[in-house]
């Protein structure tokens, strides 16, 4: 089968090409500002990229095409659409699909899958259960948004029965939308976590709610759900039905708990010792992750213990306080950090984290942040954000595109937050104020304008 994937450099878009391409179907697609890394992942498994969405792509005549929920329908000032290859495709009557529904249909149908959904932590959570899978020989396949160190790669078709799956709530497609996640029939399915995010689709936490459910909904009775069971949103999208066996983590009453500090803890069952992870990871988050990842694999044969001694060799995932490089200085080296926490909440878990791990006495904590998100870029949460950078000694926001007043918001923090325009002044004030020893956290869901090698160049000028 030829497809041809519209938006095929986004993260979930670029997974299912190499998928598709491992399965052997011939595989083509477009995006708007072809980019890396994606773009050079998929070059190298010979995958044509075109730029832009015009409609002489409909000459390619492929068997399907397959839609990116970045694609709309919606007009530009001069009343032409946006996506002119979209329109052709339509006016054709050409086959398209998409991205979940193809995925579903060619890759997953008869696996036994493995969804983890959540607010916060589903790519570390997913990498963490596939690595476990891994480690126990069941040569797992794997579509995660995110790298995960061990393997290197972001989708794997894998040898074996089981698939895992990074289940996002977010929309399908323009034509469809549901959230991705109930495509992906899971018989095991981890609910790690729930707030309100995605503003731009959900008008409040009730609708996201009611989209755990409908997932909830497509676990078979031999199946199991694990749910976090210090989430009262949780407690709630569960009471609406439940169909499946139920395994909670987390709460002082629930199946899988821990006991220890996050980088070296016991896991207990029902109360018992069964497993104990010793790792490089920190924060509560994931401890939390981990919990999950062994609740989750035990559905499939592994045993706790045999998980927590896997995830003692887990490496995390690329953009999870994944340290970009130092710089030296007499009384001790900067260090900088890149991070994908976006929402308030995950931004605050990170800090506390490295809060944590650096113990006392300690370097200052300088955060560096970008409301990029759609949530964020609405406003949505801005007064959330001073509480979020509560573990930070100096905050920096990039204010570049943002319809609401960021200094405005962060005035909580006095003189503790600054506010840039642009990348260049947000790197000259961190440089400015950066001392030997601090550790410096770049956190957005985008490329943040390469922030982190600027700092570091500007750092050792």
């Amino acid at each position: 089968m030829h497809i041809h994937i519209l938006g095929i450099c986004g993260t979930f878009m670029g997974g299912l090409a190499a998928l598709a391409r491992e399965a052997g179907h011939r595989v083509t697609g477009c995006d708007a500002g072809v980019y890396p890394p994606m773009s050079d992942q998929l070059r190298a498994l010979g995958i044509d990229l075109v730029e832009g969405f015009g409609a002489d792509q409909l000459a390619f005549k492929p068997d399907m095409f397959v839609i990116g929920n970045v694609v709309s329908r919606v007009r530009q000032p001069d009343g032409t659409p946006r996506f002119p290859l979209m329109e052709a495709i339509m006016d054709s009557g050409a086959p398209f699909t998409s991205g979940p529904q193809w995925l579903a249909e060619h890759v997953l149908q008869g696996r036994h899958v493995l969804a983890v959904a959540g607010t916060h932590g589903k790519t570390t959570t997913t990498g963490m259960l596939t690595w476990i899978l891994e480690a126990s020989g069941l040569q797992p396949g794997f579509l995660i948004g995110g790298v995960p160190m061990n393997f290197g790669v972001s989708a794997r078709l894998g040898q074996g029965h089981v698939f895992t799956i990074e289940a996002d709530e977010y929309d399908t497609a323009f034509f469809d939308k549901r959230s991705k996640f109930v495509h992906y029939r899971p018989r095991t399915a981890v609910l790690n976590n729930l707030e309100f995010d995605h503003a731009d689709i959900f008008d409040d936490l009730a609708a996201i709610e009611r989209q755990f459910h409908h997932l909830v909904r497509t676990v078979p009775s031999s199946g199991r759900v694990i749910v976090n069971g210090l989430e009262d949103s949780l407690e709630r999208v569960l009471h609406k039905g439940l169909w499946s066996e139920v395994r909670s983590f987390g709460a002082a009453v629930s199946d899988f708990t821990a006991h220890g500090e996050p980088h070296a803890f016991d896991v207990l069952r029902h109360g018992m010792p069964v497993g104990r992870v010793e790792w490089a990871l920190t924060g509560v988050h994931n401890q939390l992750n981990a919990l999950a990842a062994i609740a989750a694999a035990e559905h499939v044969g592994v045993s706790p213990a045999d998980a927590a001694r896997a995830l003692g060799s887990f490496q995390n995932v690329r953009r999870r306080m994944e340290i970009r490089g130092t710089v030296a200085r007499t009384g001790g080296a900067i260090t900088v950090y890149d991070d994908f926490a976006h929402h308030p909440t995950a931004i605050r878990t990170t800090l506390d984290g490295l809060q944590r791990k650096l113990g006392s006495p300690r370097g200052r904590i300088l955060a560096v942040f970008e409301p990029r998100s759609n949530t964020m870029k609405l406003g949505t949460m801005k007064s959330q954000l001073p509480w979020s950078l509560e573990a930070a000694d100096l905050a920096f926001c990039h204010a570049g595109g943002l319809d609401w007043d960021a200094a405005e918001a962060l005035a909580p923090m006095g003189s503790r937050a600054q506010v840039g325009r642009n990348i260049d002044e947000l790197v000259h004030q961190v440089t400015a104020a950066a001392l030997p020893g601090d550790h410096i956290v770049c956190m957005s869901n985008g490329g943040f304008g390469g922030i982190h090698d600027r700092l570091l160049k500007s750092l050792a000028g």
